[in-house]
């Protein structure tokens, strides 16, 4: 296992896939996925990861762009979220490959608590 920060522990990491730009993105991103095991809620697990991005160089910018880094809760142990600045799971997730490749290397049986469906049959469906 291994320590993310002040976040949280690192309990399984996905390989890294990349990916095609999308909008107005100019360049292939790199992503993957992880498990982290930690004591804060969502709310203050997103403002760790949005302080994790500022230091990293994340700006901002145009929506859709070229970026450094952006980290998302998409999923979490609790099911549902839904506050101002945060919804779990994720909105778009179920569309994404590059979401649901990384997550199905780490967590296949993961259950989506909309649609009841594991990540391994979103993946499939897609």
């Amino acid at each position: 296992m291994e320590e993310c920060s002040a976040l949280g522990t690192v309990t399984a990491r996905s390989p890294i896939v990349e990916t095609s730009p999308m909008g107005a993105a100019q360049r292939r991103f790199a992503n993957a996925a992880c498990v982290l095991d930690s004591e804060y809620d969502p709310l203050a697990l997103l403002s760790g990861l949005k302080r994790m991005e500022r230091e990293m160089g994340r700006r901002p910018g145009q929506r859709w762009g070229d970026r450094v880094i952006d980290l998302d809760i998409i999923l979490w142990s609790g099911g549902r979220l839904d506050a101002r600045d945060l919804t779990i799971p994720h909105r778009e997730f179920r569309t994404r490959d590059f979401v649901l490749s990384p997550a199905v290397a780490i967590a296949p049986n993961w259950r989506d608590p909309v649609t009841g469906h594991t990540i391994r049959q979103l993946a499939v469906r897609l």
